[in-house]
């Protein structure tokens, strides 16, 4: 760009100096006709001789003012008291050699719009690569996500995740009893540990009471003021019944627990898997139609995450393939397989009807003891 604007900055310079120049050959030019048309024709002898005539050495190069042309012209053509003057020939001459100059300049303009054209031609082809360029970076960007099957895995991921969540749809009411047991077992183990504090010592002695009311006569027993054997026995046989209950209640809870723990053990590698938590922020079961929304909206950021990933992109192996989706692959086996007997309230009936016995029975203060 710096060359063209220096080039076309010295073509404008040439015309302007061409211009002038021709404006004071001109002016001399009709200066000479008038002087000639002026004087009278010489008459000369017989012997003719040719007219005294002065070469005037044209410069080669342009004036590079208008006043030096002026100033060079009237030294030649029109110098005060000069004998010679400037012929119509070496005018002629001098306006040919303006010509040629003219049309030397002509070609150097000719070259400079070829070159300018083959400039702006070289730009377009530069900006035409360029939009070439980006299109195949795009069209190669596509092609190495579509070999990294980032679309198919995603739909895999789809259709996996509607498995799972059609699946646990299936034991939902089976997850939502083992959740019952486990708040049934919570109630009883309080109840259990309190009614374990409360008795004490009371069946051993309970049982050594009965034995020794069944070894004395009734008139020894008057004497201790227990007026009725078998009332006082029915009374002591409460604290073995609660005894009992509460064996019983405990026997049935670890039964309960049993399950809870089969389930636990197989849930517990389900959530490090991938699988959402189903408990909500109060630690409760949630219901099942926030946890399917849960589930879905789960797997939506997992496809979005799994797109969005960065990086070079490399023909994937089979291994690789399985990797990706295994654990998804993994959850959506398992959860078909979370109970293998499911679960009912058969249990949980029996165990809160023990546990409801165990809060009616009552039992005779220490003091009584």
């Amino acid at each position: 760009m710096c060359l063209l604007f220096k080039i076309s900055t010295l073509v404008m310079r040439l015309n302007e100096r061409l211009s002038e120049t021709e404006q004071v050959l001109e002016k001399a030019l009709q200066d000479k006709q008038r002087e000639l048309t002026s004087q009278p024709p010489e008459v000369t002898p017989t012997v003719t001789t040719a007219p005294p005539t002065v070469i005037i050495a044209v410069p080669s190069t342009i004036p590079t003012s208008t006043a030096e042309i002026i100033t060079g012209t009237s030294a030649t053509a029109t110098a005060p008291g000069s004998s010679t003057t400037m012929t119509i020939e070496q005018l002629i001459k001098t306006m040919e050699e303006l010509k040629l100059q003219v049309s030397e300049l002509k070609q150097v303009k000719e070259k400079l719009a070829k070159v300018e054209q083959s400039y702006d031609k070289s730009k377009m082809n530069v900006a035409e690569k360029t939009r070439e360029v980006k299109a195949l970076e795009k069209k190669v960007r596509a092609l190495e996500k579509d070999l990294s099957l980032h679309k198919p895995l995603a739909k895999i991921r789809g259709i996996l995740w509607n498995n799972i969540i059609q699946s646990l749809s299936d034991v939902w009411r089976s997850i939502q009893t083992i959740y019952e047991y486990i708040d049934l077992i919570r109630v009883a183990q309080v109840e259990i540990q309190k009614t374990r504090a409360l008795l004490g010592q009371m069946p051993e002695q309970a049982n050594r009471l009965i034995h020794f009311l069944n070894t004395k006569t009734s008139e020894e027993l008057e004497a201790l003021d227990i007026r009725d054997r078998t009332d006082t026995i029915l009374d002591i046989k409460r604290v073995l019944t609660i005894r009992t209950l509460m064996q019983n209640l405990d026997r049935r809870c670890q039964d309960m627990q049993i399950e809870i723990d089969s389930f636990a053990d197989k849930f517990i590698v389900l959530q490090q898997k991938g699988l959402p938590s189903p408990l909500g922020d109060n630690n409760r079961l949630m219901n099942h139609k926030d946890y399917v929304h849960k589930l879905n909206t789960y797997a939506i950021n997992q496809a979005n995450a799994s797109s969005s990933t960065s990086g070079e992109t490399a023909l994937p192996s089979s291994q690789s393939l399985y990797d990706c989706p295994e654990n998804i692959f993994y959850i959506e086996h398992e959860v078909k397989h979370l109970f293998t007997i499911p679960p009912n309230f058969f249990r949980y009936t029996e165990t809160n009807e023990t546990l409801r016995k165990l809060q009616r029975h009552k039992i005779s203060g220490p003091e009584w003891w």
